[in-house]
């Protein structure tokens, strides 16, 4: 599997895990996703790259969301429109 996908696949994992608020603590939470601290650090930096609004809140002992965001990557099926022509071709 490419590496990209690997990496969109945990970052989706990452953001399941903290909507849920049951990230657990770094440690817990890198163990629980098979990597390393300093990988978990990483994805986090970029979905924070990403404009991911992620903290960590101690009193919860999981990472947060600051305000409700959501995280979609892929493709899906467009509506054609309803004259069948290219939009896009004069």
């Amino acid at each position: 599997m490419s590496v990209v996908i690997k990496q969109i696949e945990l970052i989706a994992r990452v953001d399941q895990l903290i909507r849920l608020q049951a990230t657990g603590n770094p440690e817990e939470l890198a163990s629980r996703l098979g990597i390393s601290k300093t990988k978990l650090y990483r994805t986090i930096s970029t979905m924070r790259a990403l404009n991911a609004p992620i903290i960590y809140n101690v009193a919860l002992q999981s990472f947060v969301y600051e305000e409700a965001v959501g995280f979609s990557f892929g493709f899906y099926q467009k509506e054609q429109n309803s004259s069948g022509l290219n939009p896009f071709v004069g």
